[in-house]
């Protein structure tokens, strides 16, 4: 009888948490997550290598993997975007833009 692998829910849900994150929060959600994913993947991948036959859930461990990676791909842009602008319009450069952002929907 086939059986689960121990994480691969928790891959699959730590990169959908990491794509999610990185798109409505900020970058270092989808970074973390991503990197706890994939690591957690490494495991039960070689679970699975050791004995294919035994798990049946590896389409999810897969799924995961990749959410994983483009959750920690978004996250670095979005880290290194962050770091580009504070570079060269500083901090209050920063804060003046998003006070502007806050204000454009008010007429």
């Amino acid at each position: 009888m086939n059986q689960k692998l121990p994480n691969a829910q928790t891959v699959l849900i730590l990169g959908i948490i990491s794509v999610v994150g990185t798109c409505c929060c900020t970058g270092l959600i989808g970074i973390i997550c991503g990197l706890i994913g994939l690591s957690k993947y490494k495991g039960d991948k070689m679970l699975y290598d050791q004995n294919p036959s035994e798990y049946s859930d590896v389409g999810n461990l897969n799924t995961g993997r990749i959410l994983c990676i483009i959750g920690l791909i978004l996250g670095s842009l979005q880290v290194l975007y962050f770091i580009y602008v504070i570079a060269t319009v500083g901090w209050d450069g920063y804060m003046e833009q998003m006070r502007d952002i806050s204000k454009m929907g008010r007429g």
